[in-house]
Formats: C-alpha cells, structure tokens, sequence
C-alpha cells in the first residue's frame, strides 16, 4: 500500500535528487552546485479519520512508511517506530507496523519526525537531495490515509549544532529548547501555520520491504558516582551502551546543561569526552524557561528534551547552571536490534569463559543495530568483512539469521556500483577491500548451513559467482591472483598488527603476488563451488573439472608461498617470512600439506595472537580444523597483551577494537568484530547449549 502515497519532500528541498556515488577520494568533485541540505530536521503531521467500522477492524490496520535518511513516528502521541535500515536508492527499505492498539475512533493524527543527514560517510547514503517522507495507513479492503499535499510540515528548528564528529559518522545535537515544537505529536496542536509538503515527482527510490524489525528502545537510570560541585555531575551507566539522553527539567529561560559522553573516564576522573575513537561528545542544551500563567505567579514546565541520533558511552558528565537539576533528570535512552539470547555457556565453564562470553555477547547484541555495525561510534557502517564473525555470533547468540540475510542482500546490491562488491553497505563511502569481497561466498555458504534457507541461497549465488569472476581477472596462468591493484589488499588490521608481513600494501597495492590475497581467493573458490553443489543437489555437471581447478590453484598456492625446509608458508614469492596471517588462512581454508601441521601450530603456539582481533578468527578455527582445540581454547582465555582477558584487565565491558586501549591510535571500545569466541565455543569447543 505504501505505492499509494506520493513521495514528500520539504518545500525547500523538492527538487530533482541527482544520482551519484561519492567516492571517499573524490568526494568533494562530485558534490553538485546548489544547496544541499544538511542536518534537517522535518517534523509531519497529518490528521485522518478511523469509522466505528474501521475501529472494528483495528487489529489489521498497518502502516508502512519510509523516509530519507531516517524517520521516527507516532500514532496519537504513541511511539511506533522508527528506521528505515540505510539502502541505495536503488533498493531502498520501508517499513511496516501494525498500528491498532493506537488508534481510536474519529480523529487520529499521524506524526513523523524526518532526518536527512546530508553527509558522506559509512552510515547512509545521503548528500544526494533525496529528502522526504513516504507513508499509507491500510486496512486489507482499503486506503485510509497516505501522503499527500494535505501533509503538514514544519522545520524542527532546535537541533543548532553544525559540528560533526567521528568520520563525519553524525551531528553534534546542540539543542535550543526554546525551539521546539512541544505538543506536535498530539492530536490537539494547532498546525494552521506549518506548510503544506511538496509532492515529489522526481523522487525515484525503489521501495523494499525491510524484513528486520525496527531497534527496540529501553530506559535505564545511570547511577550517580560524583558531584564536583553545584551543578556538576557524573553518571555512570555501568557498562558500554548505545543510545541517548532525555532531560526533562524546569529551569530559568537559557540555563545551559552542558553534557560531555564518555567511554571511559580521563586520569582527573572526568568524562573522556575527546574519546580515543576519534569522536568528540560533547553537547549543549539550552533551557527555554516556558511557563505557564498560574494566577499571580508564573510556574516552570518542564523543558523534554532528547537525542535524536545515537553515541556510544558510559559515562554523562553534566555541567550545568540549571538550580533545580538533578539525578533524577536524566534517563538514559539505549537502543539496539531486538536480542533475545537463545545460547549460553555450560555451567561447567571457566569464570574467565564465562567473562569472555559475556564481554562477546553485549558486544554483538550492541553492535547490531539496524545493520551490523563495526563500531557504534567512529564509523557506524556495515562492513563485509566483519560480518563473518558479527553476523555468526549473532546467529548464534539468538538463533536469528534475519539480521545476517538482509546483510547479504545489502552487499549484493552494492555490485550495481561495483561488481567486485563494496566493503561498506549501504552507505554512499566507496570503500573497497579485496579481502572482505572475497569472503561473500563463505558467507553465503555460512548463512545456508545455519539456516537450511535454500531459496535465498539459489537467489544470492549469482553475485557470489560475480565477486569471483571479478577477481578472475587477476588470475595468471597457474591461477594465483597477482597485481589487484584495484581494491586494497589489507591482510589485517591495524597495520602494526600485520606481524611484519612482508609485502607493500600501500594503497593501490603495487605489483606482485601476495599469499594473504590468495588464500582468500582459493576460498572464495571453494565455497562458490560448494554452493553450486548444493544448488544442482549434486547432479551439476562439470564437478571434476571444478576440483582440478581447485586443486590447481592449492597446487600453485604451495609452489608459491610453501618453504618446505620451514614447513611454512611465506608472506610472498620469493620471501621467506612466514607471517601468522598466511599460515593461519592456509589451516582455515584446509590448504596446508599434512607435513606442515606441527610446524604451523608451534608457530601460532610461540607468537599467540600477534595479529588483529579480527584475523584471531581465522587463526583459532584454523587450529580447531586440525584437532588443536586445546591450544585454541588457551589463546581465548590466555592473560597475554593480546587477549580478551587483556581487554577485561582494561576495564572493558564490551570487546575493544584492538587487543588493548593503546594498541590502535583510534581505538573504538565497542567492536562486534571481536566476538570470535562465541563461534569457537558453539561450533569447535562445544561449551554452549541451547536454551529451552
């Protein structure tokens, strides 16, 4: 029902959207001339009438909406929701509520508060004009309400900041009180002086329907830990969460509260708000001082007043000149993707397991938000490659491959900007990594194996095989892929946890062939094929030719990079540096002569996880595939720098980006990608059970 609306934009912004992708390094050559929103907030309104036979039928009424970025949205002062999941314009997502309980007989009003964000980054794909609001309210016999020039809108003029923070992730919200529209969500607010919405005829979004649900948002009170003085205040939440604020407060007309977010606090006990992450958290909220006339003296109303977009914290430190404000003030607003864990440890497990089950647990169910994000702050996107581990450790937390499906399809809708796939979607960054690309096929294969869901197995496979014909082009005569200059190579992350790879990875990658990028690419082979094989039912022709290919390209891979006196495999022709990463892949991707077993497993046994957190993924399942589960279970719950339990030793109540606060010049406190226990305790360790 949703086709039934018409597209609205704000007056000031219904013209052509124009379509282009932004690519990070040129960006700014393709910004096109004119005024380009940014940081616009749209409040709409419209009200609509419900029959005693409509009311009847109330159960069954559903609303479908969508908005560009972003939209939050009431039924008679009732919150609904709020989304979409960022998409391409191209496969752009809406969403649908069933909205009875809200409703009631007569009037009702419809309220939406509208963000474009205008910024290019990893969390949307935004600056490209395509402002507006989208929306029907249905029964199955029929239309009751759907956008339309009878549409009301007004500016939300109180969001003042134009400061960003992160990789322009977000907005600062600096926000005036005294401009807010209080009352717009209910039925009684007079609207005779908003503007009537433009309908957008340019407008040329196509519309999906987003099968995940919408974030869940909870309350929590933050504890007060410190006062400084009058007017100054610490709150500390307990541990990482993501969300906002809400204050609601009376004070004098321009009372300032000065709010410094944190994830963790500075050596003088304050709120480090200039956080490691590369994000600066701090805000400031002015009060309005509104009143009402209450005979011969006027009494305060209190000032509601709350985050639109989410951070990443801890702690609030609040400063403020407000004399009536205190802990009692401010609620915490958290948000996620519903989580409802449906695996656990046993209960003969270590405490120091159970500590990295947990710390793993609250990273994932943070980090899945309407995407999975790498981080909830710095970055807010979705990655490819962190997929693997965030999006199986969600599946396995919670039993639920919704989350992890619509990412696929997210990804496969990147290759109409870039056959080789994108790194980040969807957003309009044009970050490409040739090492996550590669992984789409495990991945696919991955999601089919937990979820039996063939159908979209059958529907993905074609841009699997894509990804893998894209980097064909590489291939030389004994199938090894050389010179990919066209993606960044990056083997791990961050650089100085490459353990001293021994190839030029500058960006583009120069000439050469490299044993990181072939692994993966003997990967992306094999799981295609084991995809194709489930597809035929084992009927597909040409399945020994498919196996000669692969065991030539694991033939060359040993010619290549195998030093048979170490019995180990080297970084690049002609090197004899035999990185943790390569041997880790060659077990992993079951490459390894059967000879260079023992002298791989010394090898990570001497250097531990001397890589990023995310490569310990494939490092630990390379170890289970050959029997060493014992050693693997050791690197998960060793005390070393590069540990979980290091992380733990630093105060963390979510898994770091990096083994250790210091160990990344920008560390993020919150990274999914770092949840590989969960996997290795459910697939390899059999630790965990299902609960009933």
């Amino acid at each position: 029902m949703i086709d039934n609306g018409k597209w609205l934009s704000a007056e000031e912004y219904s013209g052509r959207p124009f379509d282009y992708m932004c690519p990070e390094r040129e960006a700014a050559a393709h910004q096109p001339p004119g005024d380009e929103p940014k940081n616009y907030h749209m409040l709409v309104r419209h009200v609509f009438y419900m029959d005693e036979g409509m009311m009847e039928r109330a159960g069954e009424t559903v609303l479908d909406i969508t908005a560009d970025d972003y939209y939050k949205v009431w039924i008679n002062g009732v919150f609904i929701g709020q989304g979409p999941a960022p998409g391409y314009p191209f496969r752009y997502y809406y969403s649908r509520y069933q909205i009875g309980s809200a409703l009631c007989e007569g009037k009702n009003v419809i309220a939406v508060h509208v963000y474009y964000q205008g910024l290019v980054n990893r969390v949307w794909y935004s600056a490209d004009k395509r402002q507006g609001l989208k929306a029907a309210v249905w029964q199955k016999d029929g239309l009751i309400a759907a956008t339309n020039g009878e549409w009301k809108y007004k500016r939300a003029e109180e969001f003042i900041s134009g400061r960003t923070t992160g990789y322009d992730t977000c907005f600062l919200e600096d926000i005036d009180a005294g401009r807010i529209s209080y009352g717009w969500k209910g039925l009684d607010y007079d609207d005779s002086n908003w503007k009537r919405c433009m309908e957008n005829s340019y407008d040329d979004h196509e519309l999906v329907l987003q099968e995940t649900a919408p974030v869940e948002i909870s309350e929590r009170f933050p504890a007060l830990i410190r006062t400084f003085g009058e007017g100054h205040f610490l709150f500390d939440c307990g541990e990482e969460v993501v969300g906002g604020v809400r204050i609601a407060v009376s004070g004098e007309k321009g009372d300032k509260i000065s709010l410094h977010y944190a994830e963790e606090l500075d050596e003088n006990g304050h709120a480090r708000y200039e956080m490691r992450c590369n994000c600066n958290y701090r805000e400031e909220w002015t009060l309005s001082g509104r009143g009402k006339d209450a005979g011969k003296e006027t009494v305060n109303v209190q000032d509601i007043i709350e985050s639109y977009d989410y951070k990443a914290f801890r702690y609030i430190e609040i400063i403020t000149d407000c004399r009536n404000f205190s802990e009692k003030n401010l609620v915490v607003t958290e948000r996620h993707y519903p989580f409802h864990m449906v695996r656990t440890l046993r209960d003969d497990c270590e405490p120091v397991a159970k500590e990295i089950w947990d710390l793993c647990a609250r990273t994932v169910m943070l980090g899945t938000q309407e995407v999975y994000v790498d981080c909830p702050s710095r970055e807010k996107g979705q990655y490819l490659g962190d997929l693997l581990v965030t999006g199986l450790s969600h599946m396995y937390l919670t039993g639920d491959g919704t989350m992890f499906k619509k990412a696929l399809y997210d990804f496969a809708a990147s290759t109409r900007i870039d056959k080789g796939m994108m790194a980040v979607s969807a957003s309009g960054i044009m970050q490409e990594i040739a090492d996550y690309s590669l992984l789409y096929p495990l991945q696919l294969y991955y999601y089919y194996q937990i979820t039996g869901d063939k159908d979209t197995l059958r529907e993905l496979y074609p841009y699997a095989r894509e990804v893998v014909l894209y980097f064909k082009e590489y291939e030389r005569e004994d199938g090894l892929v050389a010179d990919v200059y066209a993606k960044w190579n990056m083997v791990d992350w961050p650089e100085n946890l490459r353990d001293n790879y021994d190839f030029d990875l500058t960006r583009p990658v120069g000439p050469g062939c490299h044993s990181v990028i072939n692994a993966y690419y003997y990967g992306a082979c094999l799981y295609l094929s084991k995809v194709e094989e489930i597809l035929s039912d084992g009927a597909l022709s040409g399945e020994a030719d498919r196996k000669r290919e692969l065991e030539k390209r694991k033939a060359a891979f040993i010619a290549a990079f195998y030093d048979s006196g170490k019995r180990l495999f080297a970084d690049r022709e002609g090197s004899r540096h035999p990185s943790i990463h390569v041997n880790a892949l060659a077990l992993y991707f079951s490459m390894q002569p059967e000879e260079s077993e023992e002298a791989i497993t010394e090898l990570i046994r001497k250097k531990g996880l001397n890589c990023g957190v995310y490569m310990a993924f494939f490092v630990l399942k390379g170890l289970a595939n050959i029997g060493e589960k014992e050693l693997a279970y050791e690197l998960i719950t060793g005390s070393g720098i590069h540990s979980w339990v290091n992380m733990l030793r630093e105060g963390a109540t979510t898994c770091f980006e990096a083994w250790g606060k210091e160990q990344k010049w920008n560390t993020s406190l919150c990274h999914p990608w770092a949840s590989a226990p969960v996997i290795l305790f459910t697939e390899d360790l059999g630790l965990t059970v299902v609960r009933k």
